[in-house]
């Protein structure tokens, strides 16, 4: 059964900082890379950030240097850091396995507000 639960979600003020969890199925998490992917209004869904069974990670250039993702496999956790927010960060932020067709299947999101 797939499961992924985003959360840590909110409003921050620009330059702010937020942290992002998602728990997800052990069935995907001890088979697949991770990612962190984001829809905003009107937008395409994106892949921001992967990370592989063993940690090492990759980013968009949209968010190098500015998001770092992370994962504790003890606890099918993968997590998103996000600092220097800018509004246009402002999205519903999703993980999911990379490629996200790998599951098929997306969870509920969390949703980040970057406002003043």
């Amino acid at each position: 059964q797939v499961q992924l639960v985003e959360s840590g979600g909110g409003l921050v003020q620009p330059g702010g900082s937020l942290r992002l969890s998602c728990a997800a199925s052990r069935s995907i998490f001890s088979i697949y890379a991770m990612g962190w992917y984001r829809q905003a209004t009107g937008k395409q869904r994106e892949l921001l950030a992967s990370i592989t069974k063993s940690g090492m990670p990759n980013y968009a250039d949209s968010v190098k240097s500015r998001f770092t993702i992370s994962r504790d496999n003890a606890k099918n956790t993968v997590y998103l850091q996000m600092n220097s927010l800018k509004p246009e960060d402002t999205a519903v932020y999703y993980c999911n396995a990379n490629p996200w067709t790998a599951t098929g299947y997306w969870g509920q999101g969390t949703q980040v507000t970057v406002s003043s």
